[in-house]
């Protein structure tokens, strides 16, 4: 194991043109939701919507080549890729990193794939942290991937309305061996296996494979099982786990919630955004409401940095916190100090 400290080199995120407003989201539910409900209460005035050729693999791939241009590296200087992209690609079984891979021209890379749905980039920067500091052959890991879930969603469905904010996007993050800038302080993950089939793809796996009777509803087949019960787990354990994650990310780093300047968080109701940013301590200006965006999945974060760093909330020196959850269940947070990194004395003890 090795003492360098791994910081983040580039960050990028890949965002589709096209829009859907709340107004369409309203008249997608057939009257069920009002476009003043959606904004007010769901948070979206708008969210992207995927093009012709906005697969998720290629999404990834798009955000890759913008993180690396950003951080002003070559493709063929990649050492590894860990792809965070979801299931919902463009062709099933096949290797989200390795197309990746293929893509972007990294050719030196190997790639693998890592999914813990919409908190696979705290996982991603955990393994690829570890990857850097117990291998000695690599000098960098590329996070990459793409989030297009959004297909799945039955507008007319009731039981999926927390999810009408999901959006396509793609993200990535560019993770090297004693970078210079924005270390890597510490990483949480939780997870939850009590909500581990609440929210499923009712077809398409073995247990219900897609058959001619069903091809219809297997198109937008995105589906809460219980309802009431995850209602009740959640509202027991969420908030209190994605308090947990932010704490034990800024603990690691010998940091403490006062310390913390700006929150990343995903997408979620405004009611549980400002809940979170109060019991943290912090003002509304300490993150960032992403309510023309949606959820892009397990790349909110990275989007939230981006925007909080274009609108100087995010400085040289800001302790920073990219907090999210993800159906299954699971809570991960990444604490990073921004800007040139700082060396930290080690304090020594003397014995008499």
């Amino acid at each position: 194991m090795f003492d360098e400290p791994v910081g983040i080199r580039s960050i990028a995120t890949y965002v589709p043109a096209q829009r859907m407003t709340a107004e369409d989201i309203a008249r997608k539910t057939g009257g069920r939701w009002s476009a003043q409900a959606v904004k007010g209460k769901l948070g979206i005035e708008q969210k992207a919507v995927p093009g012709v050729d906005d697969g998720a693999q290629e999404m990834g791939a798009k955000a890759a080549l913008a993180c690396l241009k950003r951080g002003g590296m070559h493709a063929e200087e990649v050492d590894a890729i860990v792809c965070i992209g979801d299931e919902l690609r463009e062709y099933p079984m096949t290797t989200s990193g390795i197309y990746i891979q293929e893509r972007i021209g990294a050719r030196r890379a190997w790639a693998v794939d890592v999914m813990q749905k919409c908190s696979s980039f705290p996982a991603g920067v955990r393994i690829a942290r570890a990857l850097l500091r117990s291998e000695r052959g690599l000098r960098n890991v590329l996070i990459a991937g793409g989030y297009r879930n959004g297909d799945l969603i039955d507008y007319k469905n009731p039981r999926v309305s927390f999810m009408y904010n999901l959006a396509p996007g793609g993200g990535a993050a560019l993770l090297e061996r004693s970078c210079p800038r924005n270390e890597i302080l510490g990483v949480s993950l939780i997870s939850d296996g009590a909500l581990s089939r609440h929210v499923l793809a009712r077809y398409g796996g073995t247990a219900a494979p897609v058959t001619a009777d069903v091809a219809l509803d297997a198109q937008h087949c995105l589906d809460v099982t219980d309802q009431e019960g995850m209602r009740e787990l959640l509202a027991e354990r969420s908030h209190p786990n994605f308090l947990k994650v932010v704490r034990e990310a800024l603990a690691e780093g010998d940091l403490t919630t006062n310390e913390l300047d700006y929150l990343a968080i995903l997408h979620m109701k405004r009611s549980a955004h400002l809940g979170l940013l109060e019991d943290l301590g912090l003002r509304e200006d300490q993150s960032t409401y992403l309510s023309q965006y949606g959820h892009m999945g397990q790349f909110d974060q990275i989007l939230s940095m981006q925007l909080g760093l274009a609108a100087g909330r995010i400085k040289d020196g800001s302790v920073v916190v990219g907090v999210g959850a993800g159906i299954g269940y699971s809570w991960g947070a990444v604490a990073l100090r921004w800007g040139a990194r700082q060396v930290r004395q080690r304090q020594e003890i003397h014995y008499a």
